[in-house]
């Protein structure tokens, strides 16, 4: 697995979040809000966000971690935990 960098992460987030909400100003959130609130993203629009994220970078996402991936800080640290 190809270890990414903390703004090649960011990027692949953004991208995943701008490909559902592509009005979200995902870029200007507070790192430790519920992003999924913030932007109204439901859990289908969730899962599509990690598929698109696992297809980018590589990244499994097990349902039992769904919890850990509620914050943009919690997904990014998730996935460079992940790669290690």
């Amino acid at each position: 697995m190809v270890k990414h960098t903390r703004t090649e992460i960011r990027a692949a987030i953004g991208a995943a979040i701008s490909s559902i909400a592509p009005e979200a100003d995902w870029e200007r959130l507070d790192e430790q809000v519920d992003f999924r609130r913030r932007l109204e993203i439901d859990s289908f629009d969730f899962l599509r966000i990690l598929v698109a994220l696992n297809q980018q970078l590589g990244v499994e996402f097990p349902e039992a971690d769904y919890g850990r991936l509620v914050t943009l800080a919690g997904l990014v640290a998730y996935i460079e935990a992940a790669e290690q």
